[in-house]
């Protein structure tokens, strides 16, 4: 008897019904899209925040940890340690192998220029570099990809060895008088060498006061073949919480299980600590300035979404309860009736319930197929790439659909006790 009420109920009732469809359906597929969005959008944003250029550093052990005594310039023994060339593999031999974006080995120097009494600092690095990694053929990285900030006017410099190029800092350039074209020549410690400026390099840190050249380069220039003085990495990471943070305070304080969820979570606190355990006589620290800011920016529009997503569902919920007001006073009779006949409370209010759940999944079905469209739109609009649609986002939203349309129809529903037959039967 329960389900022909209820599909006499839909077939008298198809307007109304529809209007709850509708607005359940607006409501779950904003949800859905904002959910799908959330759960992607971390990777998306770290990966377009690499802009800010790498979060974590590799240097020599002494030069890691003595800036901390003597400041980053008066460090006395800055420069002289120095990285195996040779481990640049490690990197990407560590349990977040995956979340490595790439890395750039440093080396710089002083040099004089056209057999002259003038010096000026040279920096060696990868911009474009294949590097033969485990598991992972044609690998490449560099500067290219780690500071897509650096702007280069010209072309960058050929690491193939076939020609001497180096690209020079924007700064120098003005200094010196020097453009794209020009030839110069550079003697360092232990051999010299002809360049050619291929490029003039905008980058706003120190590089503009640098010729910027290929490692190997610059490796000849200063005798100090198959060695680097730092790396710079840039990894893809979660925004630092409370566990974290106590890690980088005194990771000693630490239990097992504590130890075990941070060091297989991709904080860049537990990557840096990987780094170090693969890269020998390395210490690595996070660069905080960028690491903080990718946390901090993640988590807001994530908190962005999160007050979204509830204002729908509260707009939704009030929607659906004005609707069921208005339904349940047009049936103020048939409820009357069902009454005199003895029905009892529950089942009437149990009538109207399954017609919101109804309404809930039905909307909710329509809500998952619209919101799963406006993610791919959201992210080919932002990101320029569809965002992935995680399908446990489905359940989810059919899980809210139903509990806005039963929270909804639970405020008027309430007035179904108010009502007497003898009233609503003569009209009052």
């Amino acid at each position: 008897m329960l389900w022909i009420m209820l599909r006499q109920s839909w077939a008298r009732n198809i307007r109304k019904k529809s209007l709850a469809v509708i607005t359940i359906f607006l409501a779950a597929g904003l949800v859905s899209a904002l959910l799908a969005v959330s759960i992607d959008i971390g990777d998306k944003m770290a990966r377009e925040m690499k802009s800010y250029g790498a979060n974590i550093l590799i240097e020599p052990a002494g030069q890691a940890t003595l800036p901390s005594l003597f400041g980053e310039k008066n460090n006395p023994l800055a420069g002289q340690d120095f990285l195996d060339e040779a481990e640049l593999p490690n990197i990407k031999d560590i349990f977040w192998r995956n979340n490595i974006m790439g890395f750039a080995p440093l080396l710089s120097g002083d040099v004089t220029v056209n057999k002259g009494k003038d010096t000026i600092p040279v920096l060696g690095t990868f911009f474009d570099q294949k590097v033969n990694v485990p598991d992972e053929e044609n690998y490449q990285t560099g500067q290219k990809i780690i500071s897509t900030y650096w702007k280069v006017t010209g072309e960058w410099p050929d690491e193939t060895g076939q020609q001497n190029q180096a690209l020079v800092g924007q700064q120098l350039a003005q200094q010196t008088g020097w453009k794209v074209g020009d030839k110069i020549s550079l003697h360092g410690t232990k051999a010299d060498l002809d360049v050619t400026i291929s490029g003039i390099l905008a980058s706003g840190g120190d590089e503009e006061q640098q010729l910027v050249m290929p490692l190997a380069q610059v490796q000849t220039l200063l005798g100090l073949q198959g060695k680097v003085q730092a790396i710079r990495v840039s990894a893809l990471t979660v925004p630092e919480n409370e566990l974290s943070r106590k890690a980088r305070a005194d990771l000693e304080s630490l239990n097992a299980e504590e130890y075990d969820l941070w060091y297989c979570t991709a904080y860049v606190s537990s990557i840096a600590h990987q780094l170090e355990e693969a890269i020998s006589g390395s210490g690595v620290r996070p660069i905080w300035q960028v690491a903080a800011s990718e946390g901090i920016v993640i988590e807001k529009i994530q908190l962005l979404l999160v007050v979204v997503t509830l204002a729908a569902l509260l707009a939704s919920a009030m929607g659906i309860a004005s609707l069921m007001t208005s339904n349940i006073m047009e049936r103020t009779r048939e409820i009357g009736l069902m009454k005199a006949l003895g029905a009892r409370q529950w089942q009437i209010m149990l009538l109207f319930y399954l017609e919101a759940a109804i309404s809930g999944i039905i909307g909710g079905l329509l809500g998952c197929i619209a919101g799963w469209g406006l993610a791919k739109a959201i992210g080919l609009m932002l990101f320029g790439a569809p965002l992935s649609f995680a399908w446990i986002v489905v359940p989810c939203v059919l899980v809210l659909s139903v509990l806005i349309a039963l929270v909804g129809t639970w405020f008027p529903a309430r007035r179904i006790a108010y009502l007497y037959p003898v009233e609503v039967l003569y009209g009052r």
